[in-house]
C-alpha cells in the first residue's frame, strides 16, 4: 500500500467521524457559508507572479518542516507579499494541519484560500465553504470521473473555485470538464514522492487553454517559474521553500521581488 492508499484508508474514517460530529445543516448554518468567496483562478490570470504560498507544518516526505509558526502571521505575511493567493493544508495525520488553520487564516487575511486536502467526499466541500476557503483541491489520481463531476459541481454552486490536481495524461483525459477552473500538474510522483519539473513541461501540451494552468511541488527557485512561464503556466504553488524559514512572509516577498 503505498502513502496515498493510506491516506486515503484513513481519510475515510475520519470523515465518518466528522460527519457524526458535526451534521451538514450545522455546517450550512456557519457565519462563512454565506460570504463572498474571492476567485483564485481570476486572481492568478490577472497576476504578474502567480505564487500560491501554502502553509504546511509538515509532510510525508519530508516530516516536519516548520511546527513554530502561528496561521494568522503566516497568513497575513503572504497577503502583505503580495501573493495570489494561500493553501491551507489541512490534513492532520499526515501534514499537522487543522481545519480550523482554515478559520485562522481567514480571520487575518482577505486574499483567496485554497483547501488542500484529500477529498472523497462531498461532506469535505460544504466543511472547506464553512470554514472559509475560496477554492478546493481534487485530485484526479484518488477519484473517479463521477466522483470529479459531482464534487466540482457541487463546489461551484457554492461559489468555490475548483482546483484538479492531475500528475500524468491519463488522469488529465479522464478528467476533463466544464465545472473545473485551474488544472494543477503535481510534479511530485505520489508513489515514490521524486520531484521532477518536466512533468509539467510535457502535460502543458495537452492541457486546454480554459484552464488556468497551476505547477506544483518542487518549485524552489525564481528560476523554475521562469522556466515553466513559457508553457502557459499562470501559478505556481509553493509550500516548503517559504515554510521552512522563521519568517514565510518575509521569504514570500523576497522571492516575489526576484521575479
Amino acid at each position: 500500500m503505498n502513502i496515498l492508499d493510506k491516506i486515503v484508508r484513513d481519510k475515510r474514517k475520519e470523515v465518518v467521524l466528522r460527519k457524526s460530529l458535526i451534521p451538514i445543516k450545522q455546517l450550512e448554518q456557519s457565519v462563512l457559508f454565506n460570504r463572498e468567496t474571492h476567485s483564485l483562478a481570476m486572481k492568478l490570470k490577472t497576476s504578474t507572479s502567480g505564487i500560491i504560498a501554502e502553509h504546511k507544518r509538515r509532510s510525508p516526505s519530508k516530516s516536519v518542516i516548520n511546527q513554530n509558526l502561528n496561521v494568522q502571521d503566516v497568513a497575513s505575511g503572504y497577503e502583505q507579499a503580495g501573493v495570489c493567493g494561500m493553501s491551507v493544508l489541512t490534513d492532520s495525520k499526515y501534514f499537522g494541519g487543522a481545519l480550523d488553520d482554515l478559520l485562522l487564516a481567514r480571520a487575518s487575511c482577505n486574499m483567496p484560500l485554497l483547501r488542500k486536502e484529500f477529498i472523497i467526499d462531498s461532506y469535505q466541500i460544504i466543511e472547506a465553504k464553512a470554514y472559509g476557503a475560496d477554492a478546493i483541491l481534487l485530485i484526479a489520481a484518488i477519484l473517479t470521473r463521477k466522483e470529479i463531476k459531482v464534487f466540482s459541481e457541487l463546489a461551484k454552486s457554492l461559489k468555490l473555485d475548483v482546483l484538479l490536481e492531475i500528475h500524468n495524461e491519463e488522469e488529465l483525459h479522464k478528467s476533463l470538464m466544464p465545472s473545473l477552473d485551474l488544472l494543477g500538474v503535481n510534479n511530485r510522483n505520489l508513489k515514490t514522492f521524486n520531484v521532477n519539473l518536466e512533468t509539467s513541461k510535457q502535460l502543458s501540451k495537452v492541457i486546454p487553454n480554459d484552464f488556468v494552468k497551476v505547477s506544483e511541488s518542487g518549485i524552489s527557485s525564481v528560476e523554475a517559474i521562469k522556466e515553466l512561464q513559457p508553457y502557459g503556466y499562470q501559478g505556481f504553488l509553493i509550500g516548503e521553500n517559504f515554510m521552512k524559514t522563521d519568517n514565510p512572509g518575509q521569504s514570500a516577498l523576497k522571492f516575489i521581488n526576484q521575479l
